[in-house]
C-alpha cells in the first residue's frame, strides 16, 4: 500500500568498476546511486511510476573508497500535490571493522525531488501526502523547501545569461 514507505535503504560495496583514475567512486556513480534509492523510495511511497526533476544541493563531503561498505539512504521530508522530496544521505565505511570502530563517514548529501506519473499519459498523479510529525521533520522539510527554492533562483540566473541579447542598430 502506498504512502507507509517513508524511508529506504540501499547497501552495497563499492567495486573497482566504480572509482576513477584516483582510486575513488566516481561523483556520477554517486548521482546514480541518490536517483536508484531515490526512484524507489518515490514508487514505495506513492505506488507509481516516478521520474526524477530536480536534485538541489548536493555536496561531495568526503571520498568513497573501493570496497567501501556504502549505505544509501532516502528519507520522505516533504510532499506535493504529485511531487516528493527525499533527503538522501550517503555514508560509507571500512566493512572490516565492527560498526563499534568504523567510521560510518558522511560523504555525499543532497535534495531529490520525484513526480508521480500515471502509466498511460504519463501525467502527473496525486500522491499521498506526508505532515511533518517532529521537530526533526518540521527541520527537514523546510530544509527541502529552502534547497529547491535556491535551485530555482539558480535556474532563472542560468536562464537569464543563457538568453541571447539583442543587438543595437549601428549609428
Amino acid at each position: 500500500m502506498s504512502g507507509e514507505q517513508r524511508e529506504l535503504t540501499f547497501r552495497f560495496l563499492a567495486e573497482p568498476t566504480d572509482v576513477n583514475y584516483g582510486g575513488k567512486v566516481h561523483g556520477g556513480v554517486v548521482m546514480k546511486w541518490i536517483d536508484q534509492v531515490g526512484y524507489a523510495a518515490a514508487v514505495g511511497w506513492s505506488g507509481h511510476y516516478s521520474v526524477t526533476v530536480a536534485v538541489g544541493g548536493i555536496r561531495f563531503v568526503a571520498p568513497i573508497r573501493i570496497s567501501d561498505l556504502v549505505t544509501v539512504t532516502a528519507t520522505l521530508v516533504y510532499t506535493g500535490t504529485s511531487s516528493m522530496h527525499f533527503a538522501v544521505d550517503v555514508r560509507a565505511r571500512d566493512p572490516g571493522l565492527d560498526s563499534s570502530q568504523a567510521e560510518n563517514r558522511l560523504c555525499t548529501h543532497c535534495i531529490i525531488v520525484f513526480v508521480a506519473l500515471d502509466g498511460v499519459e504519463g501525467k502527473p498523479m496525486p500522491v499521498p501526502s506526508w505532515t511533518p510529525e517532529t521537530d526533526d521533520d518540521r527541520r527537514m522539510s523546510e530544509y527541502a523547501t529552502k534547497v529547491m527554492e535556491l535551485s530555482k533562483g539558480i535556474e532563472q540566473t542560468i536562464a537569464h545569461y543563457q538568453q541571447p541579447t539583442t543587438k543595437k542598430a549601428a549609428d
